[in-house]
């Protein structure tokens, strides 16, 4: 048979065909891949915020057996204990609450992440991506482990780290790792991240909802780390570079992918000097400092203000409300965040403002009791929520199309780093206001 010049034979063809098909399958697992890292990153950490109420509960049950006992004794002994209430108190109440704002289990829940990201990438490189990958799902397991097992406040507060460690760790191994596959695997991990919060915070609010205990829902939920660890061996297909500890070489490799203007971009990157990057923070306050704030208010309502937004007389115990006040908050980001193609939001500033008057509005209710009906407050959660995932993608969508190419990589890296900044003052603000609420008469 003749074949004329630039026809393929049958085996040719079909040898293409099969080489297409390959491709194709090896692509959508890859991006299965990622969602499901991104999932699994996440999911610790979102389960840790979410449970922050019934592990202080369940902390503290001793030593309130403790201090009844006390009191008891001291009542048996005719003692006059500083719990009493006498009769001229009687329209005296105090706000029910945790002796430990959830406030610290956000600060050991972002704390370390935030360490993480400032130490982690100076050496990262030289560890194999199978060790990575491996600590992380290690430090997500044992923070699962040691949350549902504990029964002492600070192994269980060890265990939060344990989890915020891991999605430290995770965040920079992944995303150094998506460098190696097609861009669209970025996107995919960062749907994932997303999805964990509403999956991560609705699971565990199912879950216990439907008669498990926070230690057994827990303890359900170290599947996570084994499926993110199947995803990486099993599911994620090998890259086309092998892994190499030698950064230069595989720089040298990548950038061969890079088209002629990406090319350019890399080679001004790299000649931006210590002086010229310090010089570059003051021009990025404009996005740090809207995002700090967002943070700042969104964080203390969900960890020093929701515990404190309880209904008396509903369908869900107070416990449960503070559950499902996280489902709702985490359902308002993933709409938010998804929704930057179709809104765009150029002045920052106005997002700061309004999430400040949603934390001085439920700081009202938690005084003045002055909201009706819970479903309000689930509204303002909503919006709560909203505005901090509209904060954090139009934040850096603006930069993507604001700052020039040569300086776009090394902003994002500094600008990135301004929600744990604002989620650490948040933690830390929200234990002492918390205790100093608590410790206020409220006239019934």
């Amino acid at each position: 048979m003749v074949f004329k010049h630039g026809e393929l034979s049958l085996d040719s063809k079909e040898t293409v065909a099969a080489s297409t098909s390959k491709e194709k399958l090896a692509h959508y697992r890859n991006l299965v891949a990622f969602w499901l890292f991104g999932l699994c990153n996440n999911f610790a950490y979102v389960v840790m915020l979410s449970a922050a109420h019934d592990i202080l509960k369940e902390e503290e049950t001793s030593f309130r057996n403790l201090t009844e006992q006390a009191n008891n004794f001291s009542s048996s002994k005719n003692l006059s204990s500083p719990l009493d209430v006498h009769s001229d108190d009687s329209n005296i109440t105090y706000l029910e609450c945790n002796k430990v704002s959830t406030g610290a289990i956000l600060l050991a829940d972002i704390l370390p992440t935030l360490a993480v990201k400032l130490t982690f990438p100076f050496f990262l490189e030289r560890i194999p991506y199978n060790v990575k990958i491996t600590l992380v799902s290690a430090f997500a397991l044992g923070s699962f482990l040691m949350v549902a097992l504990a029964h002492e406040m600070w192994l269980s507060i060890l265990g939060v780290v344990f989890a915020s460690i891991s999605a430290g760790l995770g965040e920079l191994a992944f995303l150094s790792l998506t460098t190696f596959y097609n861009r669209n695997v970025v996107s995919m991990w960062s749907s994932g991240t997303g999805g964990a919060g509403i999956f991560g915070s609705l699971v565990y609010a199912g879950f216990t909802s439907a008669g498990l205990s926070p230690r057994n829902s827990l303890l359900i939920m170290v599947t996570i780390p084994v499926l993110m660890i199947v995803a990486y061996f099993i599911i994620l297909t090998r890259p086309e570079l092998k892994e190499d500890n030698d950064i230069e070489m595989i720089s040298s490799k990548v950038n061969d992918k890079i088209d002629v203007k990406e090319k350019k971009d890399v080679t001004l990157k790299k000649k931006l000097t210590l002086k010229d990057k310090f010089k570059l923070i003051p021009n990025l306050l404009k996005y740090m400092v809207p995002l700090i704030l967002v943070y700042f208010g969104e964080y203390f309502i969900n960890q020093g203000l929701h515990e404190l937004l309880y209904f008396n007389g509903q369908w869900l115990s107070k416990s449960e409300q503070y559950r499902w006040y996280q489902v709702d908050y985490q359902i308002g980001v993933f709409i938010s965040r998804s929704s930057v193609n179709l809104l765009h939001i150029r002045k920052l500033w106005i997002l700061p403002v309004l999430q400040f008057a949603n934390m001085i509005l439920l700081l009202c209710q938690v005084f003045y009791r002055f909201i009706p009906n819970i479903w309000i407050v689930f509204v303002i959660v909503l919006w709560e929520g909203l505005l901090g995932g509209a904060a954090y993608v139009n934040t850096f969508f603006r930069i993507t199309n604001d700052i020039p190419p040569e300086n776009k990589e090394y902003s994002i890296a500094i600008v990135a780093m301004a929600d744990s900044f604002g989620i650490s003052a948040a933690g830390a603000a929200a234990i002492p206001s918390h205790n100093a609420i608590c410790g206020l008469k409220l006239t019934m």
